[in-house]
Order: C-alpha cells, then sequence, then structure tokens
C-alpha cells in the first residue's frame, strides 16, 4: 500500500469518527479502513524488528523499550517478521492490507511444530494460497493452515497416532477470576485411559452421593464431578505415586532490615514474607491447606540465600537441579532472570553460568532461571552471563552491548 493509499484512509477514518450519525454503510467501510492501517501498520512494524534483528544483539528488548509493550510482545513480533520473510506473497498482502497479522501468526504457530525442512514446506504452500487468506477469516484461515501441517506431516511418512502423540501437551495459567485452569490435548489411546480413570473415579466416589457444590445442569454437574475426581486420582496413590502434597515456599526477604537481631528492628524495616504460591487463596483457605502441606522457609538479604532447607551444592555428582536449589531459585526469582522477562519462573530451565559441558557445577551460584526462548540465545548467540557477590546480573551480548540486573527482588516482581 503507497503512503497516499494510508494517508487516505486516515483522513476517510477520521471523518466518519466525527460524524455521530454517519449512516451504517460509512461506519462500516471505515472500519475496513481501519483493518487495513493496521495491517499496513503490522507489516512496518514487522520489517523494522527484522531491520534491528541486524543490528542489535537483544532486539526483544530494544523493541519492546520502544513499543512499551513486554519482551514476549516483542518476541512474537519477530516470529512474524521471520515468517513475513520467508512468505514473500504473504508480506505484499499484509502490507495492501488485504489480510491481517493474524493470518500471519497463524502460519507461524502451525509451523512451530514442524521440523526446518517441513517448516519450508508450509511456507511454500501458504505463499500459494494467499487468495484463500484474502477471503477467510483468521480462524478459517488458521484451519486450513493447520490441515497443510497435517498433510505435511502425513506426506513424510508419519501415522496419525504418532502425529497424535507429539501433539500431546499440557498448560495451566491464571484467569481474571483467580481460578487455576488446566488444559491438555491427549492422542486417542492417552485419552480413552485417562477418560477411563476419570469415569470409574466418579463412579466410586459420587455413586451414592453427589457433593453439595454440583452445579443442576447435568453437563456442568459431569464436568464438576471430573475435576473433583482428578483432585482426588492426584491426591491418592494410584499407580504407586507419592500422594501428592502443596508447598508453600515463605521468602523472607530481610534486604531492608538492619544487620543484628531481628527484635532491634522497627516495625518499617521487618523482614518482608511472602507466600509465593500461583493462584490467590484466601488467607482461611490457606491456613487449612498448610496444616496438610510442606512448608519451607527461604531467607534471602540482598541477591544471597541465608537458609534455605536441603543441599544446595551438588558439584558435579549430577547435571540436573535438586528440589532443594529449585526451591531456593524460586523464594529469588518470580521470572525469568534476562532483564524485562515476564516469563513466570515455572516455565524456565535452570542454566548453568558456566556450563555443565565446561566443567560447571551443579551448584546454587551456578544456577539461574531462564525461560527456554533466553535459554536458547545463551547457548546458540553467544550471550555470555556473570554473576556478581549478590547476584547481580550482567548479560554481554555479542556487538558488546551490556545490561545489568541488581540483585533479585522478588518482591518487586
Amino acid at each position: 500500500m503507497e503512503i497516499e493509499g494510508v494517508v487516505e484512509r486516515i483522513r476517510r477514518v477520521a471523518g466518519v469518527r466525527v460524524n455521530a450519525a454517519a449512516p451504517r454503510v460509512d461506519v462500516e467501510s471505515a472500519l475496513c479502513d481501519v483493518r487495513q492501517v493496521r495491517a499496513w501498520l503490522d507489516a512496518s512494524e514487522a520489517a523494522l524488528a527484522s531491520s534491528l534483528a541486524d543490528q542489535a544483539s537483544f532486539p526483544e528488548a530494544a523493541i519492546a523499550e520502544t513499543s512499551r509493550g513486554s519482551i514476549g510482545d516483542a518476541s512474537r513480533t519477530l516470529d512474524r517478521s521471520r515468517t513475513l520473510s520467508a512468505t514473500p506473497p504473504l508480506a505484499t498482502a499484509l502490507d495492501d492490507g488485504a489480510i491481517t497479522s493474524g493470518h500471519v501468526d497463524a502460519v507461524t504457530r502451525a509451523g512451530s511444530s514442524l521440523d526446518e525442512h517441513q517448516r519450508a514446506e508450509l511456507y511454500d504452500r501458504c505463499s500459494t494460497l494467499v487468495d484463500v487468506a484474502e477471503r477467510a477469516t483468521t480462524e478459517q484461515w488458521g484451519r486450513r493452515v493447520r490441515d497443510e501441517a497435517r498433510r505435511i506431516v502425513a506426506d513424510d511418512g508419519m501415522s496419525r497416532l504418532e502425529q497424535q502423540r507429539r501433539a500431546t501437551s499440557l498448560r495451566t495459567w491464571v484467569d481474571a477470576d483467580g481460578m487455576w485452569n488446566l488444559r491438555g490435548r491427549f492422542d486417542p489411546v492417552t485419552g480413552v485411559r485417562l477418560a477411563a480413570r476419570l469415569d470409574a473415579a466418579v463412579d466410586t466416589l459420587f455413586a451414592e452421593r453427589a457433593p453439595a457444590t454440583c452445579p443442576t445442569d447435568p453437563i456442568e454437574k459431569q464436568h464438576h464431578l471430573w475435576a473433583l475426581a482428578l483432585d482426588r486420582l492426584l491426591d491418592g496413590s494410584a499407580g504407586g505415586a507419592r500422594p501428592g502434597r502443596a508447598e508453600f515456599v515463605v521468602v523472607i526477604d530481610t534486604s531492608d532490615a538492619p544487620a543484628g537481631p531481628l527484635e532491634a528492628c522497627d516495625r518499617a524495616a521487618a523482614p518482608h514474607v511472602q507466600f509465593p504460591i500461583p493462584v490467590e487463596v484466601p488467607w482461611r483457605v490457606l491456613a487449612e491447606l498448610a496444616g496438610d502441606a510442606e512448608v519451607s522457609a527461604v531467607v534471602v538479604r540482598n541477591g544471597v540465600v541465608l537458609h534455605a532447607p536441603g543441599e544446595l551444592n551438588l558439584g558435579r555428582t549430577t547435571r540436573l537441579a535438586n528440589r532443594a536449589q529449585r526451591r531456593a531459585l524460586r523464594g529469588m526469582y518470580a521470572t525469568c532472570a534476562i532483564p524485562g522477562c515476564s516469563t513466570a519462573y515455572d516455565r524456565c530451565k535452570l542454566h548453568h553460568l558456566v556450563w555443565w559441558r565446561h566443567g560447571g557445577a551443579t551448584d546454587l551460584d551456578n544456577l539461574l532461571p531462564v525461560c527456554s526462548h533466553h535459554h536458547t540465545k545463551i547457548h546458540n548467540d553467544a550471550w555470555q552471563l556473570c554473576l556478581g557477590p549478590g547476584r547481580e546480573l550482567t548479560v554481554t551480548f555479542p556487538d558488546g552491548t551490556v545490561r545489568c540486573t541488581g540483585p533479585p527482588r522478588r518482591r518487586a516482581a
């Protein structure tokens, strides 16, 4: 789209916007103009992000700072720019306002589960389907792209069941109501087994009397009973597994407290105590849970762990961090340690600052939580990380740029 076309569309939108009596046809036309201008802006953003990626070692940070967004948003912008680079016809269609960024993102998502060869094939197919994308909604286009991805995998000789097993996944999140959500996709064999266990648990637990919390709608009631049955299965000893128990990590941050006996501190400077649990729980319920939970205290001061239960230094005996080390790091970090990254600690990997292959030890001072994206950057793009005595982090990029943070402060997360 030429710049004159963009300006003309903006003028039309502005004219309709100030006219409270504008007829419906004009309003709908203005909304179409908005979509086309937004697509042009998204195409421009992707092109600029691609240019910045060639000049900066940490383009996500630069994009996040200029756009006032998050590192995650910046990463998605770069992913979009890479998809557009690989599919020139889609890039042209987005620049012309014929498709939206949602169409491009659908291709990115579908390609993320494919290997390099399969992804290139998907890009080639999508490049020949631009006319389909121009007529389809993002939802319709997303289904078409997923179908193409499935065909590509099938053409590689993979059986449908194997495809489904590779696509099996489970994720959790906390919604706006404070509810902890669980969503999974399972291959049919696993699904039948799980469904049978849930049905059996429902029959066993609620055959005679349903709990008072049950909804009256029969479908919602079944969903409710399945959720309760799942909780009972996880809390039991099925399959010889250890019954699940909640774990509370009490973080006592003494960074602002003066040195010396605790009783000498005034109330304003007293140690800061936190219960970093993944969901919001009322205090009364929290007290009930704590009675059967594993409660551990982690005492930190200016980025240094003063106390944490368990063995925190394993040396070269094992590459994997133990539960005690993960608990201690959780006490200091709420998110990925890379500056500006908001990926939650539970979604991070523990990275050896001195790599294991280079003789690094699995000791607390050599471990740092980083998300998968930045873990890849560290290993593949020559990022250099260094921790100071108070876990002050310095990241040096290949172009010589340096970013620093002070000691981790969990309360600020």
